[in-house]
């Protein structure tokens, strides 16, 4: 296939990429109406293993049972990077509007050079310190409104979702996991469904699922079959097919169609506040990830 097919192909596939981890933003607020928190995400994890393993068998990939060694670093990744991830975006999205959460998640990439300075001693470069500026700015903008009126428990719990993640895909690169990644998306999956549904019977023992309604079962559906499982294999794909760094950087599509189908589905409408903080924060992550050693470069972003 010539270097031009490929680019088509790895093109087609990132916007396919992004359409379904941006509508998975709204598709998680119709499901927790009628489904519980723990509920909903263990079961979209347990179908997003099963999407993942089901994609992989299709295109002639096993997947194999990772080496016991591997087990402490899957069971690590899997609680900073599902686990606390995804409860936090969750429960935030039950306490602050949709768009919000899914910009301030997308800080990601910052928060991930401030710990891989730390941890990697990679160095902070001039890109990452304006990108620094401008998610602060950013976060005060969009933050400093609603804080009037009290604690923004949604937005700060959307803040540690990000933290999470970015510890978890640091983690990653310093333990230098040489595991292949399709194997490890989907013991990450089974592990996190296992993990989460645990608190169901404690949390959640009233929860029947013959009381979700037609909506709900839809978006919990396309959260685990398209924002988890296929997104996550398409990830794969495309940094297959074209540069990681601009591929991270195609994927930033994501939090706009979020926010723009979040409007529209919702019927959330951003504030001017909002949307100048979330232009702030975008073009902060974009600068992040513009740079090649962008600590992001391994790790899909995942809702």
């Amino acid at each position: 296939m010539s270097r031009h097919s490929d680019a088509v192909k790895g093109r087609m596939m990132l916007a396919g990429l992004s359409l379904a981890w941006g509508l998975s933003w709204p598709a998680m607020r119709f499901a927790l109406v009628d489904i519980p928190p723990f509920a909903m995400r263990a079961i979209s994890a347990a179908i997003g293993a099963g999407a993942v393993f089901a994609l992989a068998r299709l295109a002639g990939r096993r997947v194999r049972m990772l080496p016991l060694r591997a087990w402490p670093d899957v069971m690590v990744i899997s609680l900073f990077n599902i686990v606390i991830f995804s409860m936090c975006i969750t429960f935030a999205q039950l306490l602050a509007s949709t768009g919000r959460v899914a910009v301030l998640t997308y800080t990601m990439p910052i928060w991930a050079s401030l710990l891989a300075r730390v941890a990697l001693g990679e160095r902070l470069t001039a890109a990452r310190t304006i990108a620094l500026l401008l998610c602060a700015v950013g976060m005060v903008v969009l933050i400093a409104p609603l804080a009037a009126s009290g604690v923004p428990a949604g937005l700060l719990l959307a803040l540690a979702a990000a933290v999470s993640w970015a510890i978890g895909t640091v983690y990653l690169k310093w333990r230098r996991i040489a595991l292949d990644p399709i194997a490890l998306a989907v013991w990450q999956f089974t592990v996190s469904a296992v993990v989460i549904g645990c608190f169901v019977p404690v949390f959640e023992a009233s929860f029947r699922f013959s009381q979700v309604r037609t909506p709900a079962l839809a978006g919990l559906l396309f959260s685990g079959l398209f924002g988890s499982g296929a997104a996550y294999f398409l990830w794969f794909s495309v940094i297959r097919l074209m540069p990681v760094a601009t591929a991270s950087l195609g994927a930033l599509a994501a939090p706009v169609i979020g926010v723009v189908s979040s409007a529209i589905l919702l019927r959330e409408i951003p504030t001017v506040p909002d949307i100048v903080g979330f232009v702030l924060i975008f073009s902060a992550s974009a600068c992040v990830l513009l740079q090649p050693g962008a600590p992001t470069r391994r790790q899909p972003e995942h809702t």
